[in-house]
């Protein structure tokens, strides 16, 4: 609970919310070094792709996407969770070596910023990781260039691990 905001899974029909909270993002200065895609190649999906890649995070799959809803179904944030199965090829084509999770799509609306939104957010995230069987593992990737966000991640308990090209691979792990 972030004030008036609930932090909570979308469901498979949030996916115009998450569309919009998603252009939105893209839409942010640091999107360029935050995101893999542009707001032009995301605003010319279909809604299709839209409903998809909603459900693909829904409640009851594999991933989850968690956003913070205010009363008024204003969505303040949102952080996504993929599961990563030993043997596949990550995005970067690294091969997966354990059971992991991996956090991405991480934004928070400008005028939430430095409040509890985004630490509320990856609380439920990588609580959830956490909880889900053989995951022993949370990562995320952060551009060289976005200081703000790796400054919050180190906040919230992850450390540099390796340098993947222009990014670091960050860790979860928590103060003893």
């Amino acid at each position: 609970m972030n004030g008036d905001y609930v932090i909570r899974q979308v469901r498979v029909d949030d996916w115009l919310a998450v569309k919009e909270l998603r252009l939105a993002a893209l839409r942010d200065p640091m999107a360029p070094v935050a995101f893999l895609e542009s707001y032009e190649q995301a605003r010319a999906q279909p809604d299709e792709f839209w409903k998809d890649r909603t459900a693909r995070c829904a409640e009851g799959g594999q991933n989850r996407q968690f956003v913070a809803e205010g009363p008024l179904g204003d969505w303040a944030g949102t952080v996504t969770v993929l599961v990563e199965e030993p043997g596949m090829e990550d995005f970067t084509g690294q091969r997966i070596e354990q059971r992991q999770a991996h956090i991405v799509g991480v934004f928070v609306c400008e005028e939430r910023r430095g409040g509890t939104v985004a630490p509320d957010l990856f609380r439920a995230a990588v609580g959830w990781a956490l909880a889900e069987e053989g995951v022993s593992r949370v990562r995320l990737l952060v551009h060289e260039d976005n200081s703000r966000a790796e400054a919050f991640y180190r906040k919230a308990g992850f450390e540099r691990t390796r340098v993947v090209g222009d990014e670091y691979e960050m860790e979860y792990r928590p103060a003893a």
